[in-house]
């Protein structure tokens, strides 16, 4: 019988394509059910120069009881990438999937001019048909723009990658010879990482490299003879240089750690808004220990052995500072709305709740909002119960007794936290069209 399966390239084609239909069948079916849904969409170009936008939907299923998270469907754009482009090509595969614009609650993107132009932009374009409709920036590349460098440090960070550059990519045969020479020494790295842009861990990773083997490149480089070789030498012996290199290491290290827990799926925006809260409290903190003991900067303690800086880092952390106030403080979603959505007995403000909620869910009553939450506060089963958010408003929280309530806090569930599942499917579209 197995050699009577018919093995040929047409029908292993035709048979995927019939797989894929009815897994798209079951998709539309349960979000014709689902109360809302939101959407999520980025445009790239890929490797062969082709432009592709691609969105992903997320929903309460209630026949399975959990937020499902998937691929609504990937287009090409021809010609242009504009606000209008991107518009014409959602709404033709929101018909195609028979989703109507005004059941979608929530729409995060990754702040490009074309997906947030205030006349022409793609969002501009949706909240002409649906006003109420709630937009906002993907949360991890809001703290990447956060963190971005400026005239010091900028220059040091450009000469950083261009030492690891001129190592490892201007010539095959010294890069083989610092490899060896790494290894000889038994350095902690054998090889030098080269810095991506579009990788969000790219630039705290190659800092902590090049500190880590910060010393034998100065012994390697003072074997060498070039120009070049003698320039990088002399940047590597400059205590104020490298004392900033130390500073930066440590920073984004701090900011890497933010990252990766930013990072991941079953997530939620309540999740990833609590962190990025806590981290601009750390920062607080960062500042504080500049001046003191530099607990949370091993690196900087290091290169100055607890001696006087040569440069006010403190400046650094309120430009960083004033950043996350700036990228965060217009977020759609209030603190007592995030915080009845953790633990709805921790809110004492209900009025302050309320009229939160309500920016977010207009048609909501503030009367019915203040009401329900006491009822639900008072609940004396719920109050013991221990579980996490998702699972106590769509399983622990009865819809019959506070039906507003728990609309509300569906909706904020069912907002895309990030748009990290992009990075993760067009990094595996590239890898895909690299090797076929």
């Amino acid at each position: 019988k197995i050699n009577q399966i018919s093995l040929s390239d047409s029908t292993a084609v035709k048979r995927t394509e019939v797989l894929a239909e009815d897994l798209l069948d079951q998709m539309k079916s349960a979000i014709k059910k689902a109360k809302c849904i939101s959407l999520a969409l980025d445009e790239s170009t890929d490797n062969t120069d082709n432009a592709q936008l691609l969105v992903f939907v997320r929903f309460f299923d209630e026949e399975k009881g959990e937020f499902c998270e998937d691929v609504l469907g990937l287009t090409a754009l021809h010609g242009h990438t504009r606000g209008d482009d991107i518009y014409e090509a959602l709404i033709q595969m929101l018909r195609d999937r028979e989703i109507d614009l005004k059941h979608v609650i929530s729409i995060a993107t990754d702040g490009a001019p074309c997906m947030t132009g205030r006349e022409r932009g793609l969002v501009a374009r949706l909240r002409a048909h649906h006003p109420d409709l709630i937009a906002y920036h993907c949360i991890i590349h809001q703290m990447v723009l956060c963190a971005s460098l400026e005239e010091k440090y900028a220059e040091v960070m450009t000469t950083v990658m261009r030492l690891v550059n001129f190592l490892r990519a201007s010539s095959a045969l010294q890069h083989r010879l610092l490899r060896s020479f790494l290894t000889e020494v038994n350095a902690e790295f054998d090889d030098l990482l080269l810095h991506n842009n579009v990788r969000w861990l790219s630039k705290g990773k190659v800092l902590e490299c090049f500190w880590t083997l910060r010393k034998e490149l100065e012994t390697f480089l003072l074997d060498q003879k070039s120009a070049k070789a003698k320039q990088f030498v002399e940047f590597m012996q400059n205590e104020e240089k490298m004392e900033i290199v130390a500073f930066l290491s440590d920073i984004t290290s701090h900011l890497n750690d933010l990252n990766m827990k930013l990072q991941g799926k079953n997530n939620t925006v309540c999740n990833l808004t609590s962190a990025v809260c806590a981290f601009q409290k750390k920062l607080e903190l960062f500042k504080c220990d500049l001046q003191q003991d530099l607990l949370h900067f091993p690196k900087l303690l290091n290169q100055t052995a607890g001696t006087h800086h040569h440069h006010n880092h403190a400046e650094f952390l309120d430009k960083l500072i004033k950043n996350f106030q700036t990228r965060f403080g217009d977020f759609p979603l209030g603190k007592q709305v995030l915080l009845c959505m953790e633990n709805p007995f921790l809110v004492k403000n209900i009025a302050e709740f309320s009229t939160e909620a309500l920016k977010i869910c207009p048609w909501a009553s503030a009367a019915s909002l203040q009401s329900e939450l006491i009822e639900l506060q008072e609940n004396l089963a719920l109050q013991e119960s221990l579980c996490d958010p998702t699972t106590f408003w769509t399983k622990m929280v009865p819809a019959a007794g506070v039906p507003s309530l728990q609309k509300v806090a569906l909706q904020i569930l069912t907002m895309f936290p990030s748009t990290y599942c992009f990075e993760s499917a067009f990094s595996t579209m590239n890898m895909v069209k690299n090797k076929y």
